[in-house]
C-alpha cells in the first residue's frame, strides 16, 4: 500500500433507497476504521426520489464519502463497475444499499486479509431474511480453496477484493445487459483465480436483509429462460478453468443444488403458479441433461437426488406432489435437561424429522435402505440414503436477539436407529452441549439469546427453538436462563435491566438446575 492510498473503497450501488439507506449509512459512520483510511463510493443508478438528495447532502457532511450520479441502469452491475473504477483503496468492499457493516467490520477483515495476503477476503455474514451459507463460517478458514472448503456457496458479491486483483483480471460484473446471477459471474471466476481466499468467521461483518416491501434492486421473480441461460453462462466459466472429474462435479453440484433443485421442492414450489413452475422444470431439466456428468446428482443426499431425477424426466407433477408432502418436513426437538454453573449453560436435547405427525421413515430393500416418499415409480437409486443416514448431524445454534448473529457450539451427539412396527427406519438424535457465555463471541454476551437445535439428515436441516430464554445483563456475564414451560411473573419493561442485575448477582456462583422426563 503506498503512502497516499486508503486501506478500504466501500462500492455500494443505490436506486431509489430512501430511508431504507440509513442503517448502511449510520453503520459507515461507526465504523472502528478511522474515516482517514477508507472511503465509502455510492453510486446512484438514476433515483428518482430523494435519494440523490440525501446522499450529497451526506457527502457534503463527510470528506470520505463521494457520489456518483449516474443514467439509471436498472440493475446493479454498472453502478458496482464504476465504482470500483473510482476506487483508491487497496481493497474494494462491496454492499447493497439496504444491508449494513458491523462496527469494526472493515478493521477486522482488512487486517486478516493483509495478515494472509488474501487476494478476496469474506467476513461473516448473517442474513435477515437471507440464506446464508452457514456451513463456511463454522470455523476460521485463512485459505480457503474450493476443494477444502464451501466457497463455492457464497456467491453474492458482499466480500473484500484486492483492488490490484480486480485490475491484473479485469474481474468485473456483466453489464452488457441485464443478466441474472450477476455476482455468480465475477465471483466464480474471481475465485477462480485467486492465489489466495480468506474466510473470517468469528466476527460477524456483514448483515444481508430482505427488504419487507420487497423493493431490493434485483427482487423481481426470475424469467426461467432467461435466468438458466445465464445460469449455464456460469458453468461454462467453470468449465473453462477445470478439467472433467470431481471437483468439476463439485462445482456443478453447488447450482444444481441451489438453483434447481432448491426451486422444485417443498412450499416453493407448492404455492409457485403451475405455468411458471412448468417453464422452470423445463428448464432444469434441459440443464441436466445436456451440461451435469453424472457424477453431479450421484453427490446429492436422496431427497435432493429424487428431486433432480424427477425433473430430469420432465415429471412435473410428481414433483409437486412430492412438494406438498415436503412443505410438512419440521424438526421436532425436546428439551430433556438443562443445568447453570456459574458461566456455562449446559442441555441435553433430542430431536428427529418428522412430517406432520409422522416421522420421516426409511424402508429397507436388498441390503439398502430407501427414503420413503409419497410418489410412486422412482427408482431406488435416487432413493438409495443407506451410507448417508450414517452421516445425520444435530447442532445447537445460539443466536443474539438483538441483531440476529448466529453461532454453532460443539455438541456432542449419537443417532439412534429405531424400527418401527412397519419394519421401516426412523431416526433419534440425542445431543448434548455446553454453552459458556464467558467466552461466546469473545465475550460479547449481553443482551438476549435464543438456542435452536439443527438437525440434518437425508437433504433437510430444520431449526427448533429449545424452550429457553437466556440473558446477559453484561458482556461476559453469567447468564440468567428462563424456562418458557414454566410461568413466569410478568415483569414492569422500566425494572427489566435492575431485575437483572439483582438475579445476576444473587445466582453468580450459584448453579440452578431443571428437569424434565425422558419420552
Amino acid at each position: 500500500m503506498t503512502v497516499d492510498q486508503l486501506k478500504v473503497s466501500v462500492v455500494a450501488p443505490v436506486h431509489n433507497a430512501g430511508e431504507h439507506l440509513e442503517p448502511l449509512v449510520d453503520s459507515l459512520l461507526r465504523q472502528s476504521m478511522p474515516a482517514t483510511e477508507f472511503e465509502v463510493i455510492f453510486v446512484d443508478d438514476g433515483s428518482t426520489d430523494d435519494t440523490p438528495a440525501r446522499l450529497d447532502a451526506l457527502a457534503a457532511a463527510h470528506p470520505h464519502i463521494q457520489v456518483l450520479h449516474i443514467e439509471n441502469s436498472g440493475w446493479p452491475s454498472r453502478p458496482r463497475n464504476l465504482g470500483t473504477a473510482r476506487a483508491r483503496g487497496e481493497y474494494v468492499q462491496f454492499a447493497d444499499d439496504d444491508d449494513w457493516f458491523a462496527d469494526e467490520a472493515l478493521d477486522r477483515l482488512y487486517a486478516y486479509a493483509v495478515e494472509h495476503d488474501a487476494d478476496i477476503a469474506i467476513g461473516k455474514v448473517t442474513g435477515h431474511g437471507r440464506s446464508v451459507p452457514r456451513e463456511l463460517f463454522r470455523v476460521n478458514r485463512p485459505h480457503a480453496t474450493l476443494e477444502n472448503a464451501p466457497l463455492i456457496d457464497s456467491l453474492t458479491c458482499h466480500k473484500m477484493f484486492r483492488r490490484a486483483f480486480l485490475l491484473e483480471h479485469d474481474l468485473r460484473f456483466p453489464d452488457a445487459d441485464r443478466k441474472r446471477l450477476e455476482d455468480h459471474h465475477m465471483v466464480t471466476r474471481a475465485y477462480l483465480l485467486a492465489r489466495r481466499v480468506s474466510v473470517l468467521s468469528d466476527y460477524t461483518c456483514y448483515h444481508h436483509v430482505r427488504r419487507s416491501d420487497g423493493g431490493n434492486l434485483t427482487a423481481a421473480r426470475l424469467d426461467p429462460a432467461d435466468y438458466y441461460g445465464s445460469l449455464r453462462e456460469v458453468l461454462d466459466i467453470i468449465d473453462a478453468h477445470t478439467e472433467p472429474g470431481a471437483l468439476r462435479d463439485k462445482l456443478h453440484r453447488r447450482w444444481l443444488r441451489n438453483e434447481m433443485v432448491s426451486r422444485l421442492r417443498g412450499a416453493r414450489l407448492r404455492d409457485a403458479p403451475p405455468d411458471w413452475a412448468d417453464q422452470v422444470v423445463g428448464e432444469v431439466q434441459k440443464t441436466i441433461r445436456e451440461r451435469f456428468a453424472p457424477g453431479v446428482t450421484a453427490g446429492l443426499p436422496s431427497l435432493q437426488r429424487t428431486i433432480a431425477g424427477l425433473a430430469a424426466q420432465g415429471r412435473a407433477e410428481d414433483l409437486r406432489r412430492l412438494a406438498e408432502w415436503e412443505a410438512g418436513i419440521r424438526a421436532r426437538v425436546k428439551l430433556t435437561e438443562y443445568e447453570v454453573s456459574g458461566s456455562t449453560l449446559t442441555v441435553t436435547f433430542t430431536g428427529q424429522l418428522r412430517v406432520g405427525d409422522q416421522p420421516v421413515t426409511y424402508a429397507g430393500s436388498d441390503g439398502r435402505h430407501l427414503l420413503v416418499v409419497p410418489v410412486a415409480e422412482v427408482p431406488a437409486e435416487l432413493l438409495d440414503c443407506t451410507e448417508e443416514l450414517s452421516r445425520g448431524k444435530l447442532d445447537l445454534i445460539a443466536q443474539r436477539v438483538q441483531v440476529g448473529d448466529e453461532f454453532f457450539l460443539p455438541v456432542r451427539f449419537e443417532v439412534k436407529r429405531v424400527t418401527e412396527p412397519s419394519g421401516e427406519l426412523r431416526l433419534v438424535y440425542h445431543g448434548t452441549a455446553a454453552i459458556d457465555f464467558h467466552t461466546l463471541d469473545d465475550g460479547r454476551t449481553q443482551g438476549d439469546w435464543v438456542l435452536k437445535a439443527r438437525v440434518t439428515g437425508s437433504g433437510w436441516a430444520k431449526n427448533a427453538k429449545l424452550p429457553l430464554a437466556v440473558s446477559c445483563a453484561v458482556d461476559g456475564g453469567d447468564p440468567l436462563v428462563v424456562d418458557k414451560r414454566k410461568k413466569a411473573v410478568p415483569r414492569p419493561a422500566e425494572k427489566t435491566g435492575l431485575w437483572l442485575r439483582i438475579r445476576q448477582a444473587v445466582r453468580r456462583g450459584v448453579a440452578g438446575r431443571g428437569t424434565v422426563g425422558v419420552s
